[in-house]
């Protein structure tokens, strides 16, 4: 799986057509940064020396029997390349859950979303989530979900290998589009998902609000500490849009930064902790309704909502970039998002900037945007 997103060119067989040229220049633009699978991820040189040649073990799991059904008849397909060999053991049984780890019927009794998260492929110990979800794209249903309790290979900037520890909620899952020009969007509708399913979570079960943040363009942040991260990749095929989503959240590891649990203790000591399980139910049970009101009505219907939720309305940054060799700093206030995803800022002259992720680092900490050299 991953954390920060990107989405990739459509795949070659969209080249011919107006609608793939104008996304493989859309999407190489848009969506430069990668987030990594796990806030609390270690950072790795190398993919763990005993994952090479280990088997990766699935368990299926549909909310009904028909949905079981279905995951199941797709079962003997799948496959996942990954480097120093590996086999995929995948076992057609409800896992139970319970104490060695995710509890699929907790998450499918929470669930109340008709489209997605409906199938669930879990292993106890896996590479990348979306890898395995993006390998297998043509033979999983529309809204299948992977979940893993620990991943050792997760994508991250420049190429960097992930290893996420238990604690974090890792996951991918899929959905699907025909319109080039909102698909840059998907990623803030899902930023936007998971902070107000984490609010309806803690706001149902009686918990101390828990106010979780986007930092643009695809992270989630806690008390001034990253907590979470999106990735967001996509394929072209048949006139569709088939889009991967991997989100790594820290619900119980508070290191190195911090975690969901750890900041509800503080706000109530002895206070209820959230569950892996229920944090999934309700993220897709809030995203299923905005992806439809997404879909139907464009991102302009959820902008405000988005603006509630994220850190930079309002904003002062720096932008930073050469000029002849010197270095010159231009001071912009943050109003929004452009139509197309970018930031929207004015300058101290007047004058309105687009501000773009690729080739730049943003920190909201010191208000700096830097071009990289």
């Amino acid at each position: 799986m991953p954390f920060p997103a990107r989405l990739p060119p459509p795949a070659a067989a969209a080249a011919a057509t107006a609608a793939a040229v104008l996304a493989a220049v859309a999407l190489r633009r848009y969506l430069s940064s990668r987030p990594r699978a796990a806030t609390s991820a270690h950072r790795s040189s190398s993919t763990a020396p005993a994952a090479a040649g280990a088997t990766t073990r699935l368990v299926l799991s549909g909310k009904s029997p028909q949905d079981h059904q279905l995951l199941a008849s797709a079962a003997g397909e799948l496959s996942l390349e990954e480097e120093g060999g590996g086999e995929l053991a995948v076992s057609l049984a409800p896992d139970r859950g319970g104490a060695e780890g995710f509890d699929a019927g907790a998450y499918m009794g929470a669930l109340l979303a008709r489209r997605f998260g409906r199938w669930m492929l879990w292993s106890p110990r896996m590479a990348s989530t979306h890898d395995l979800v993006t390998q297998n794209l043509a033979k999983l249903p529309v809204g299948v979900v992977c979940v893993t309790d620990v991943q050792f290979k997760g994508r991250g900037r420049s190429k960097n290998v992930w290893e996420s520890p238990p604690g974090c909620l890792m996951f991918s899952f899929t959905s699907q589009m025909n319109d080039v020009r909102k698909l840059p969007l998907v990623q803030y509708v899902v930023c936007l998902a998971m902070t107000e399913a984490i609010k309806d979570l803690c706001c149902a079960k009686g918990l101390p609000e828990l106010d979780v943040r986007i930092k643009w363009p695809n992270d989630l942040y806690l008390k001034g500490l990253k907590v979470g991260g999106i990735l967001c990749t996509s394929s072209y095929e048949q006139k569709f849009y088939n889009i991967c989503t991997g989100i790594g959240l820290n619900v119980d590891n508070d290191k190195p930064t911090t975690c969901l649990n750890a900041v509800l203790q503080e706000l109530e000591a002895n206070s209820p902790r959230l569950t892996r399980e229920d944090i999934l139910a309700s993220f897709f049970n809030k995203f299923e309704v905005l992806f439809e009101i997404f879909s139907n009505q464009g991102f302009q219907a959820l902008e405000e909502r988005y603006y509630n939720a994220w850190l930079h309305s309002g904003q002062r940054v720096v932008i930073q970039d050469a000029h002849e060799g010197q270095s010159v700093n231009s001071v912009v206030t943050i109003q929004g998002l452009t139509p197309s995803g970018y930031l929207y800022a004015i300058g101290e002259d007047g004058k309105s900037y687009e501000l773009h992720p690729d080739g730049n680092s943003f920190d909201f900490f010191t208000g700096l945007v830097r071009r990289k050299m």
